[in-house]
């Protein structure tokens, strides 16, 4: 009904030249996964969750993190039964069939490229914001773009090509560069903690919900628990792009369960610290206007050494967010590409890195184009369209095979798989619900797009359908 099925494992019918070089341990993507995870979602979108939630963006952050904590145990089950890139992708076309693998990993390219975009532009902004706060002030038309009445988003663009040129460096620097960031990024919440929860006032928490629990609009704008909660799921769900590194791993049925669920845990127990600071020591109201949040409470509380250093360290590490998130959607591209779906051109990868050089740049160039022109709001909102879409898939998956194929040897086996599977679907579908209806008309338009291509050039030139039809005449 849904087209052909990929067989599960296709270590052994993968061309040499299109195979990924196997060099990432557990601590890599562990730190792939906590690089991904803990980036602007917390640096920048705090505020933006402020403003839609109030001070119950701390409840927001606990529903988001419960959804992706299910959507990550069926990863980890998944990734460990089906260790070759492509995450939910891969997952989906083995499982449910070609069609709709296509319209999730289709999905993926929009949520990662857009992913890194959102973080670029996050980034520029904690940039100008030390670099004023140090008195040097930048052209305001060149870090900005068209809708915020500038130009170009000139530092995020920058950052974006300065990325994909590390990545198409190799695979291994790149995760090993990495975890020099997330060090530097960790430090710096834990620096913020420290002097936020002693300046907690309670008064600050209340109305607790004033836009109530459910998503609503108010004045033009989606506000409520609900609707915080959908745009700051943007800050969870890095943990996915550690399932696309399954074909790099060394041992990936030991290291992909452990890179998931501790990257996971790790950036749950963080956000929740790090929000309840922010809100329990300024008005949620000025919170919400600051582009920059943490360093913005942390100015706001008289501490301006430390504003400075936790605003250099995000400048520093939030890169590492871009490389994560780069690097899952090049390896998106890099399987649709293998399978035939896209042009085979693609998924040649270079004899010295191992890596997919040629795709990697293409994907800096089209992450730059969007973070150059689009705010930090609609970027994250229609990511997580995306990400959502692919969390639905793959609780589904998970369901579909412990029916069909309950014997299947299962490394990591899901708790409570049927529990598990059913409330990453429910929630991921009520917070895309969540998001706002301009978000999901374009999320249709990008998908109808999609299926376009699909029918157009995609199913003609699937391998799987040229090896079943090759397979038939014989």
């Amino acid at each position: 009904m849904f087209g052909p099925r990929k067989p599960l494992h296709a270590d052994g019918t993968l061309e040499p030249d299109r195979v990924l070089r196997k060099t990432l341990s557990w601590p890599h993507l562990v730190a792939l996964g906590v690089g991904a995870i803990v980036g602007t979602g917390i640096y920048t979108l705090t505020g933006v969750g402020a403003d839609r939630a109030g001070p119950a963006v701390i409840l927001a952050f606990a529903i988001a993190g419960a959804v992706c904590a299910c959507a990550a145990l069926a990863y980890a089950e998944l990734a460990t039964m089906i260790p070759t890139s492509g995450s939910a992708y891969t997952y989906t076309y083995s499982v449910l069939g070609e069609t709709l693998g296509w319209i999730v990993g289709w999905s993926l390219i929009l949520e990662y490229s857009v992913a890194c975009s959102a973080v670029a532009v996050g980034w520029s902004a904690y940039l100008v914001g030390w670099l004023e706060a140090a008195g040097i002030h930048l052209p305001p038309l060149l870090l900005v773009g068209p809708h915020e009445g500038g130009i170009v988003n000139l530092p995020a663009v920058l950052v974006a090509l300065t990325i994909a040129g590390m990545l198409m460096a190799g695979t291994r620097e790149s995760a090993t560069f990495n975890i020099f960031l997330v060090v530097i990024k960790l430090a710096a919440l834990g620096v913020f903690v420290a002097l936020t929860l002693p300046a907690f006032d309670s008064a600050n928490l209340t109305p607790f919900m004033p836009y109530g629990f459910g998503s609503v609009v108010q004045d033009g704008e989606t506000r409520g628990v609900m609707a915080a909660a959908a745009i700051v799921f943007f800050a969870f769900y890095g943990f996915d792009a550690v399932a696309t590194s399954a074909e790099e791993a060394k041992n990936p049925s030991r290291d992909l369960k452990i890179g998931i669920i501790g990257s996971m845990l790790t950036a749950t127990s963080i956000y929740m610290l790090v929000a309840i600071g922010a809100v329990g020591a300024i008005s949620y109201t000025v919170l919400a206007d600051s582009a920059e949040p943490l360093a913005f409470v942390l100015r706001a509380l008289d501490h301006p050494f430390a504003a400075s250093a936790v605003a250099l360290a995000a400048i520093v590490a939030l890169p590492s967010v871009i490389l994560v998130m780069m690097y899952g959607q090049s390896r998106i591209f890099f399987v649709m590409s293998r399978d035939g779906l896209l042009p085979r051109w693609a998924s040649k990868v270079s004899p010295r890195t191992g890596s997919p050089v040629l795709i990697t740049g293409l994907t800096g160039l089209f992450v730059a184009a969007f973070a150059g022109f689009f705010t930090i709001g609609d970027l994250a909102e229609l990511a997580n369209a995306g990400t959502l879409l692919a969390f639905i898939a793959v609780g589904a998956c998970l369901m579909i095979l412990r029916k069909t194929q309950p014997d299947l040897p299962r490394v990591f086996r899901c708790p409570q798989p049927y529990v598990v599977g059913t409330l990453a679907i429910v929630g991921c579908a009520y917070l895309m619900l969540s998001l706002p209806e301009i978000t999901l008309m374009r999320f249709v338009a990008w998908n109808a797009i999609g299926l376009a291509v699909y029918l157009l050039y995609g199913r003609a030139r699937s391998m799987l359908t040229r090896d079943i039809l090759a397979v038939e005449r014989s």
